[in-house]
């Protein structure tokens, strides 16, 4: 990998992780029952959906022939 692709896959990489994070974490405001309410079944169905989605996306880094270890 060219050192400016590679260079260019880390920032825009850790710039979206931390974003991805960051709204992950959000999530847990949903969790104040003072001004929510919902049920295990709709938690489960959440976290399934963001997992799901995870998974999908980690699929296709390897299908592509890119699960090369990069430390970010």
């Amino acid at each position: 990998m060219s050192s400016v692709k590679q260079e260019n896959f880390r920032r825009i990489a850790e710039n979206r992780v931390t974003k991805i994070v960051d709204l992950i974490a959000k999530l847990q405001n949903l969790s104040n029952t003072s001004f929510y309410e919902y049920t295990d079944t709709e938690i489960d169905k959440l976290f399934d959906i963001i997992q799901s989605e995870l998974d999908k996306q980690r699929k296709e880094f390897k299908k592509k022939g890119r699960s090369k270890k990069v430390e970010l």
